[in-house]
């Protein structure tokens, strides 16, 4: 059966201390649930998103992503098209700076096969993100400008 496990350890230079030995409390997840003082106690130390964090643990409520790494969910986003990053960085706080990071554009950028070293060189001011996209924004208004003689 899971439990939850609040374990702690009272540090301090008044002698009436001195003896105190380490606490534990192990709850099953339905009885953590129905612990208010724990619950208090460990919104105290650990904030109330670690509280919340451990009642949808409780209720089987598991966040997957959460629990990936940086590295690994850029690698996984690198995979999704333009507008879904798009998406993607409203979401949160976290996939806000994956999704806008040149850690996740420069190998994209790379992989078109459009950029040179030469021009590489020249682009290291602007971010990988914001030369993928004025490429583009190039491109398009190349394209209409080229549809609009072609319709004269």
């Amino acid at each position: 059966q899971s439990q939850v496990i609040f374990r702690w350890w009272k540090i301090s230079l008044r002698s009436g201390y001195q003896s105190t030995k380490p606490g534990e409390v192990k709850e099953s997840h339905e009885d953590f649930r129905e612990n208010s003082h724990l619950q208090i106690q460990i919104a105290l130390v650990f904030g109330a998103r670690i509280l919340d964090y451990v009642f949808n643990l409780c209720e089987g409520r598991i966040d997957f992503l959460e629990r990936l790494s940086d590295d690994l969910l850029t690698n996984i986003i690198s995979y999704l098209g333009i507008e879904d990053i798009a998406s993607l960085s409203l979401t949160s706080h976290r996939f806000s700076k994956l999704c806008t990071s040149d850690k996740l554009w420069e190998p994209i950028i790379e992989a078109s096969g459009e950029i040179t070293p030469a021009m590489k060189a020249l682009a290291q001011d602007p971010s990988w993100r914001q030369k993928f996209f004025i490429r583009k924004l190039h491109l398009c208004k190349k394209q209409n400008q080229k549809s609009q003689a072609d319709s004269q």
